[in-house]
């Protein structure tokens, strides 16, 4: 199991990946934190990308994978990462942590992270 950074997942349904990133996706099953279904409608609202939460493409692997919530223990750990960013990437982040669940990221300061296994 993966955990998707939004834009990785942005990515996966655009069909941008990076082969490494392709390939460690084909291999593994996909999961995502709650906080990327709102990152996915705060983007499109902004115009950021094109697609929303409406998104048929979007809905179809939704549907398929496994979306952790924001509960208690995420949310502790959030605040105990090793890096400070946005607190969406600091919830995807924790979200790892918790559940151990190697991360895929572009981010660098997410990649910088001691605490979280990432995805190379």
């Amino acid at each position: 199991m993966l955990n998707l950074d939004t834009h990785i997942l942005i990515y996966a349904l655009d069909g941008t990946l990076l082969p490494r990133e392709r390939a460690a996706l084909t291999e593994e099953r996909w999961g995502i934190s709650a906080i990327v279904l709102w990152e996915i409608a705060m983007l499109a609202r902004y115009g950021k990308i094109a697609r929303g939460l409406d998104d048929p493409a979007l809905g179809r692997v939704i549907e398929r994978i496994t979306v952790w919530p924001l509960d208690m223990a995420v949310c502790r750990q959030s605040v105990q990462m090793d890096f400070r960013s946005d607190p969406a990437d600091e919830l995807i982040a924790a979200t790892s942590v918790v559940h151990q669940v190697p991360l895929i990221t572009r981010d660098r300061k997410m990649r910088r992270s001691k605490l979280l296994e990432i995805v190379r």
